[in-house]
């Protein structure tokens, strides 16, 4: 090597060098000739990296040298670990999906392996039920199931259902359902639930125990050890002295330690997102009930809540469930009722 190449050399290589050991992210245009070598195997670099050190880099591999290879090398290696920073965020961002994609898959599986042509079933409300009612619309249209007959839960399970063609009916005709499904916003170890989060409980709980099979789908974020502090606990009232009513509430034994909260805005969520108090399908109110500590007896909580004049009905569903579809990350498996 000429003594003017090999200075010339030496100074990329320092730069290079120095670059190296610098701490800024550094985003460079594409290098052809370094990308078709990565691709060969002999240097890491993906493709898909932008390199703005292209002229220098390129000058570096071309003047060769066991000196200067070895820099480019390390260089290389630098812009190479700056794609990790991308990829992370790409992980995350379908980490955030994840959770309506189990969602799905809970819904789905429960219609593939409960509903059956021929058949009356309940449809629940919520962001997991609405994939189930979803799944039903598709085998309706494919031809897979026919001659069902839907009872919603809801004005939004109403309104979903006739997009999609399923046929509707109610209780006053069709009383005797073959199954049920729905979502739910806590599961105990006993298959107890909290419902009630999307404001349709009433109807969700009315429907649901005239199912032979009631089916839950939830993802597993939704497993709990003990019902109330996860989850605030759902009471429809009236609306008539519904503050007299929330202070009954507050003072039953079996609720102990509850905070009675009136649900304003949307009925839909518990976040208070409005300046009126959130109204029912029914045309009532819902108070949300929160814990710091799990009911110690949902059953007789249950119990205290129905027969509280004002109360019309509450989000403690126990002992109703048949099976617990529950989609995670290791995927999708069922918890039957012992």
């Amino acid at each position: 090597m000429a003594p003017a190449t090999q200075s010339k050399a030496v100074v990329l290589a320092l730069g290079a060098a120095a670059w190296v050991s610098s701490t800024e992210v550094f985003v460079a245009p594409r290098l052809p000739a370094v990308t078709q070598a990565s691709r060969s195997g002999s240097i890491g670099f993906d493709p898909s990296i932008e390199a703005e050190a292209a002229p220098a880099l390129q000058s570096i591999l071309a003047l060769g040298g066991g000196f200067t290879a070895a820099f480019g090398a390390a260089v290389l290696g630098r812009i190479s670990k700056q794609p990790r920073i991308g990829m992370k965020r790409q992980r995350t961002s379908m980490m955030a999906l994840s959770q309506d994609e189990l969602k799905k898959q809970a819904g789905y599986k429960a219609v593939d392996d409960y509903v059956r042509s021929g058949t009356v079933i309940g449809l629940g409300t919520g962001s997991t039920a609405a994939f189930a009612v979803e799944r039903v619309g598709e085998k309706l249209k494919s031809g897979e199931l026919k001659d069902i007959i839907a009872i919603p839960t809801s004005i939004r399970t109403q309104e979903q259902s006739e997009a999609l063609g399923i046929p509707l009916a109610t209780l006053d005709t069709h009383s005797d359902l073959d199954v049920a499904i729905d979502g739910a916003d806590e599961v105990d170890p006993g298959l107890n639930l909290v419902k009630g989060g999307g404001g349709a409980l009433f109807r969700e709980k009315i429907v649901e125990m005239c199912a032979k099979k009631f089916i839950v789908i939830v993802d597993e974020s939704k497993l709990c050890d003990g019902l109330g502090p996860g989850f605030p606990v759902p009471v429809e009232i009236v609306p008539f002295c519904h503050e007299h009513t929330m202070r009954v509430i507050a003072k039953l034994p079996a609720l102990e330690g509850c905070e009675p909260v009136l649900r304003f805005g949307n009925v839909a969520n518990n976040k208070p997102d409005g300046d009126k108090p959130a109204v029912t399908d029914n045309g009532n109110y819902i108070v949300d009930l929160k814990f710091t500590t799990p009911i110690k007896d949902p059953v007789a909580a249950g119990e205290q809540l129905k027969a509280t004049v004002g109360v019309v009905d509450h989000g403690l569903f126990t002992g109703m469930t048949t099976a617990c579809i529950v989609a995670g990350k290791d995927g999708v498996y069922v918890k039957e009722a012992k």
